[in-house]
């Protein structure tokens, strides 16, 4: 990794890292006290997109579904409250977060986090480059363009860390780029002191497909 002190601008998103990880470490969890089995039930709903097993889908021509199995349920619980307010958009979900309570809310999302994290699909391509490329990104990042490393933010393995910072590894990465186009281009906007926005605009499009396939075809490590 390359020395960076003095870079212009690193200074505001170390201080923006700093005050996330705070408050990471002293927050308190979304998901306390929440009941599984009632939402089980109420994620009958979900199945259609998101998978029994809750590994996601992406059908061409269509918004890819994430795989939610093993994420952190504050994590989601935060994600659910934005698409009922309007802080995060998307077609399929807003309707259906508008159909949960608080209640199911909590218990929908300590549902998906109970289920075991599911193996890392196929990657679809055989460009060993790209490849590579999407691994530095991920690892190392590219300092020259102030692109930080996922690891950075998101753990050991880019595992996820608390409610803030999702686990990427084996996530579809056909959902991955779709949501770092959104970052990019402002039509998500919803994460903690714009740090995956100042991150994505440095992102050209090659960057944005190398470390979603790469980090698509990672399988997180348990951190459970």
């Amino acid at each position: 990794m390359k020395n960076t002190k003095g870079k212009s601008g690193s200074g505001g998103i170390y201080a923006c890292l700093q005050a996330v990880w705070l408050a990471v470490a002293v927050g308190p969890g979304l998901a306390m006290a929440a009941d599984i089995e009632a939402g089980k039930l109420a994620a009958a709903v979900c199945v259609a997109c998101h998978q029994a097993d809750g590994s996601g889908m992406a059908v061409p021509g269509s918004e890819p579904w994430p795989a939610l199995a093993g994420m952190d349920a504050g994590y989601l619980e935060k994600q659910l409250a934005d698409f009922k307010s309007g802080a995060r958009t998307s077609v399929s979900m807003q309707p259906f977060a508008q159909m949960l309570s608080e209640t199911q809310k909590k218990d929908v999302a300590a549902y998906y986090a109970s289920l075991p994290s599911v193996a890392p699909k196929a990657v679809a391509t055989d460009d060993a480059a790209l490849l590579q490329h999407g691994e530095k990104l991920a690892l190392r990042g590219d300092w020259d363009r102030y692109i930080v490393n996922c690891v950075s933010c998101h753990g050991p393995g880019n595992a996820g860390i608390g409610s803030d910072f999702p686990s990427l590894a084996g996530q579809l990465p056909e959902y991955l780029q779709v949501q770092l186009q959104a970052y990019r281009d402002g039509s998500r906007s919803n994460d903690p002191l714009d740090l995956m926005g100042a991150i994505a605009r440095r992102m050209d499009d090659r960057d944005i497909a190398a470390v979603s396939l790469w980090l698509g075809s990672q399988r997180a490590p348990e951190v459970k």
